[in-house]
């Protein structure tokens, strides 16, 4: 091993005539069926065969604008991250974007455009110093051998035009058949402005793992907040198949050699500079923590204010047994070993995950909860919003926002609310020592569809019955003769509209 120095309310879902009157809606869950008043992307169910050509010649149009080339990177260097000469530190979390979804050309390009959409409405309302891409940016079960990591381009197109540094950790959906965490990375990090750095190869530890040191606004090499990110992996094996013909299943917890690697990391880091460095974590999948607190001692509305839809949550090594086998159980307790570390780290003021897209709440971990193993310390266990037209939910698209200052950090206190993609701010909370106590506004639970999004393949939520492991290996996808037959409908759509695709070949 080389190691390298805020809502609770019952989701009702996407109600199937929202999905038929051939607009995308942003309302409450009780609301009822109108107009528009946005800018998203739509089009009418019963419009012609010729609306629908142009529709897609203005969408290629878009989505080549939007998507990113290595070349326009908009960096010479990788700068380091710093605090700003006000003495903040802004990052945007976008999660579950769920690029690639399904098999189609009009309607999933019209997925991709609201996607990207929703990245530059969030950027262009924050002022953030950072974009994190907390995992499962892509949907490989439906990848292409050939271009798997395609979408890519699209995905940071919004992030680079800005000249904005990013940085990822993957998900259970970027590991499949089709697609590898290393080929995404290597996609990724063509792009000078990637500030991915993997410090842990090898064995089973996935490829996400590293952290990012912020530097004061005063100048200077010492950091003064440390970001980790870690791999929790899950999904299945590159190019690996049981006898049967499914995917082989990847474990879906952060192992125990990054666990060690980053103990190791941070008692260097402190060593070093003799002192505490307050810091941040991200990694897609929840903890076992985050799902005993769940249905333990409660999401309150008012002092964990989110979106607590997905209920129970689907936390790292569900479905494993103890023992390493995996389906069969309900939980194998493999995150234990995370958890520990965790909840033994000073300084180490929250932990963000995305995954359960129908979670935003925060809770403060401090307690032993019935049934667990690990007490918590006053660690905040956060979930990202869902980000992207792809995934399951329905849930208004957003953003995470996490602000932090130099003036409160000396306290370990940190601001953090939703920006979501129709401008409204939600979940607004200060995470500090009250945290949890102190009152806030429930979160309203609002939703946006896309009635002319092509939803026929949808990745399920984690943990249900449609989320099975089966993935069956496929070369590329169905017969020879039916590859070649979509290859020349993308090249006709392509010819027809005069431009080229906005990523090479089929997804």
């Amino acid at each position: 091993m080389d190691y390298h120095m805020a809502i609770p309310g019952n989701h009702q879902g996407g109600r199937r005539e929202d999905l038929d009157n051939g607009y995308i809606s942003h309302r409450a869950s009780t609301e009822t069926s109108g107009t528009p008043k946005h800018g998203l992307l739509y089009v009418p169910c019963n419009h012609s065969k010729m609306l629908s050509f142009f529709l897609i010649a203005a969408i290629l149009s878009f989505l080549t604008f939007s998507c990113a080339s290595p070349t326009d990177a908009g960096w010479k260097w990788r700068k380091p991250l710093r605090f700003t000469k006000e003495g903040t530190f802004q990052i945007a979390v976008f999660a579950d974007l769920h690029f690639g979804e399904s098999t189609c050309y009009q309607n999933c390009f019209i997925r991709y455009a609201n996607s990207v959409i929703v990245m530059n409405r969030v950027l262009d309302a924050e002022d953030q110093q950072l974009v994190v891409l907390n995992g499962d940016l892509i949907t490989g079960e439906n990848a292409y051998l050939f271009n798997s990591t395609a979408t890519i381009d699209q995905i940071v197109g919004p992030i680079v035009r800005r000249g904005l540094p990013f940085a990822t950790t993957y998900g259970n959906h970027d590991s499949q058949f089709n697609l590898s965490r290393d080929a995404i990375f290597a996609h990724e990090h063509r792009y000078r402005n990637s500030m991915t750095n993997p410090m842990i190869r090898g064995g089973n530890a996935g490829v996400t793992n590293y952290y990012l040191p912020v530097y004061s606004s005063k100048g200077g090499r010492e950091p003064c907040l440390i970001l980790w990110f870690f791999d929790s992996r899950g999904g299945f094996y590159f190019q690996e198949q049981k006898a049967n013909g499914d995917g082989l299943g990847q474990p879906d917890w952060v192992d125990q050699s990054v666990v060690e690697w980053f103990q190791q990391s941070n008692a260097l880091l402190t060593q070093r500079y003799q002192r505490t460095i307050p810091s941040l974590a991200f990694v897609h999948i929840p903890t076992n923590a985050s799902a005993a607190l769940q249905t333990g001692p409660g999401v309150d509305p008012n002092t964990e204010p989110g979106i607590n839809d997905d209920y129970p949550l689907a936390p790292q090594a569900q479905g494993w047994c103890p023992n390493g086998t995996d389906g069969g159980c309900d939980y194998g307790g493999q995150d234990t070993p995370f958890m520990q570390a965790v909840t033994t780290t000073p300084g180490l003021m929250a932990l963000f995950s995305g995954h359960d897209h129908g979670n935003t709440w925060c809770y403060k971990w401090d307690q032993l909860v019935p049934g667990m193993l690990v007490a918590g310390n006053g660690l905040n266990l956060c979930f990202n919003q869902h980000s992207g037209y792809g995934g399951y939910g329905t849930w208004t698209r957003g953003a995470r926002e996490i602000f932090v200052t130099e003036e409160k950090l000396a306290n370990c206190e940190i601001d953090t609310w939703i920006r979501l993609e129709t401008g409204a701010v939600v979940g607004s909370v200060t995470l500090n020592s009250t945290y949890g106590k102190d009152l806030y506004p429930a979160t309203p639970n609002t939703n946006s569809s896309c009635p002319t999004c092509n939803y026929t393949i949808i990745t399920p939520m984690p943990g249900s019955k449609d989320d099975m492991p089966q993935n069956k290996a496929k070369s590329i996808s169905g017969t020879r003769k039916a590859i070649w037959n979509k290859i020349e409908q993308w090249m006709e759509i392509c010819r027809k509209a005069g431009r080229r695709p906005p990523h090479a070949g089929l997804r």
